[in-house]
């Protein structure tokens, strides 16, 4: 993400990078009509011309997309909170925390909240979500829970679109709002469980000669069904929990020296200009993390970053690097 004032597409000249291990997983089988999938479920897709796009030894990209499309759709439920840059979690509004919550002198930091998402297997690029917030209830109460925000989002809007294939993770970056300031979006699957899913949002304000983290949102969410467009709560029934007070990462554990096997995104669609599949790196990536920069550190064993590279010698801005981790293991 250049600075503000290039006139230029927001991504940076290096590659974009996304961590997360994942399986290939594989079937012969036709194509056919868009379908629910469970994210656990093998799937593949046949093309007219297998090898268009794609390298030796890679699927081709129909392929990848249709796997991704299968790995991402579907209801995704959990809790969802905002931090600041310091990781302080941020106390949800008086007006919608029942009194209740206020007589027993709890504070409340969790919305619960609901994904439902679908990308359609036939056409790459096709995907979108609904975010959806619910108003906090005291017990169970499912039947009662009530709607605060819905704010839906489509990958056509989106400034820069990268995916990971299989495993159902993907980079998004998002405009917000009128001013120079992105959210970025980093949506992780557990390596050992494609039903499990973190979502780290960086919004990042973008100006002249610097950029500056705002403030961090977490989504922990789990894959509750086929696709359904939210007709219906997880309720008593959903396995995430509050968790934005909960203990957060030590910064011993993010700091240090890492080697990773990375997937990454070095061209972009030659008609939008802004989407991408991530392709393995078949080099390690070493990195020396050491704290330089914003660190954000967070509970359910997350962090956060922002950092400014330095500039080239001629007369080029630095890039702004974001970047996300989830400690497994």
């Amino acid at each position: 993400v250049p600075n503000a004032n290039h006139q230029r597409a927001l991504l940076p000249p290096s590659p974009l990078l996304l961590r997360p291990r994942t399986s290939t997983r594989s079937s012969a089988s036709a194509r056919s009509a868009p379908r629910a999938v469970s994210p656990a479920t093998p799937t593949t897709a046949a093309t007219n011309d297998p090898d268009a796009g794609a390298q030796p030894g890679q699927l081709p990209l129909a392929n990848k997309w249709e796997e991704f499309a299968a790995r991402v759709s579907g209801e995704w439920d959990g809790f969802g909170a905002d931090f600041t840059v310091a990781g302080d979690p941020v106390e949800l509004p008086a007006n919608v925390v029942p009194d209740a919550y206020r007589e027993w002198g709890v504070q409340v930091f969790d919305w619960q909240t609901q994904c439902p998402t679908l990308a359609d297997p036939a056409a790459p690029g096709a995907l979108h979500y609904r975010l959806v917030r619910l108003l906090p209830t005291v017990g169970c109460e499912a039947d009662a829970a009530t709607v605060h925000t819905s704010h839906q989002r489509h990958v056509s809007s989106a400034t820069a679109f990268a995916y990971g294939g299989a495993g159902g993770s993907y980079v998004a970056t998002w405009p917000k709002g009128p001013s120079a300031v992105l959210e970025v979006e980093h949506c992780i699957c557990h390596p050992d469980n494609a039903e499990v899913r973190v979502r780290l949002v960086q919004t990042v304000a973008l100006a002249k000669d610097a950029a500056r983290l705002r403030g961090v949102k977490v989504f922990s969410e789990q894959w509750y069904g086929p696709y359904r467009n939210g007709d219906q709560l997880g309720g008593c029934a959903l396995r995430e929990s509050a968790f934005a007070a909960g203990e957060r990462l030590p910064a011993s554990e993010v700091v240090g020296q890492w080697e990773s096997a990375a997937r990454f995104s070095g061209a972009l669609d030659p008609v939008t200009g802004k989407f991408a599949g991530l392709e393995p790196d078949h080099e390690p990536r070493r990195t020396a993390r050491d704290g330089a920069g914003v660190v954000t550190l967070l509970p359910k064993q997350l962090w956060s970053s922002l950092k400014v590279s330095g500039g080239d010698g001629d007369g080029d801005d630095g890039d702004v690097v974001c970047e996300v981790g989830w400690l497994l293991g």
